[in-house]
């Protein structure tokens, strides 16, 4: 059981949310600037280059999750300017942060990709940090769980209320565990990435797969058009136009023919299964949360197969 957190400060002063925040940021900052020199990049990249990127990226967070939420500030408009109480959403600080990024390379006539490649690991550990920060603020968690034998962390976690509270699924850990695995396959994968840019390609793909289901399971999601949650919707694009990149590589310098090889049978084993499933949910009426997750599930699969199957013909004579 993980009890709930008697306080939200640090040393009764400062919010645990802004502490881990900070954390991350300082984390992933150490690990640019060890990068940095394995890079090539000059000296003191990393330093100049977080003076842009962390005020764009808290910036970029908080107004994304404000214009997806604006029904909560408009009674009180000055506590959008309140983000120790939550509310900043990791798209907006990766778009923040990437305009950043552009703006810098160009300033300083860096390369866009190896910049971002700097940035990835390190970003992808913060993220898995910062998302300790939504238990201490109560919030980020999924539905409810009404079985006593999963009423246990790592499985749940105790969401207090004024009726007493709930056990609810502890989306927030989920999500901080597979950004963990995704920082340890970057970082043991990064020196064996054949092209400038292939190590942030990867991490859009991998943290955009594992959002693309948690976010299913999660009951504060910010919507589009009344049922579409926007972070599902993102994720799905950024995978495909991964996966697309990917495509479009090998198509380009080996053709059609090689593509549709015997070597190509994971991926459309996986395009056909993926297919199969929404034709399947689609013709059973199959709804709720369990139906949603598994379909996300399989997107994500068939994403990560896919894109690692194309991948490899890029390596392969």
């Amino acid at each position: 059981m993980l009890a709930t957190p008697t306080s939200r400060l640090f040393l009764g002063v400062i919010p645990w949310y802004s502490v881990l925040i900070v954390i991350g940021i300082c984390l992933a900052l150490f690990i640019a600037s060890r990068e940095e020199k394995r890079l090539a990049l000059p000296r003191d990249t990393v330093v100049d280059l977080a003076l842009w990127v962390v005020p764009f990226g808290i910036l970029g967070a908080r107004l994304y999750y404000v214009l997806f939420a604006w029904e909560t500030f408009a009674p009180d408009p000055i506590s959008v300017l309140y983000i120790w109480q939550g509310g900043l959403a990791i798209y907006g600080a990766i778009i923040g942060g990437l305009l950043a990024v552009v703006l810098f390379a160009r300033r300083r006539k860096l390369p866009l990709g190896t910049l971002t490649d700097l940035i990835a690991p390190g970003l992808i550990l913060a993220q898995a940090i910062g998302r300790w920060g939504n238990y201490f603020n109560m919030e980020a968690y999924g539905v409810q769980i009404v079985d006593p034998a999963w009423q246990f962390f790592p499985a749940a976690v105790f969401i207090p209320s004024a009726t007493g509270g709930a056990w609810h699924m502890a989306t927030f850990f989920y999500e901080s565990m597979w950004n963990l695995a995704v920082f340890l396959v970057l970082m043991l994968t990064r020196r064996r990435m054949h092209r400038t840019g292939d190590l942030s390609l990867w991490y859009f793909l991998l943290y955009g797969a594992g959002r693309l289901i948690i976010e299913g399971l999660r009951t504060d999601s910010l919507y589009a058009g009344g049922s579409l949650r926007i972070s599902q919707v993102l994720a799905l694009c950024i995978c495909a136009v991964v996966l697309g990149i990917f495509l479009f590589r090998v198509l380009k310098q080996q053709g059609v023919r090689r593509l549709l090889s015997l070597r190509s049978l994971p991926m459309l084993a996986c395009i056909l299964l993926t297919v199969g499933y929404s034709i399947y949910m689609a013709l059973a009426g199959l709804t709720g949360i369990e139906a949603a997750t598994l379909q996300c599930a399989t997107y994500s699969l068939a994403m990560i197969v896919s894109a690692l199957t194309v991948y490899t013909y890029e390596k392969s004579p």
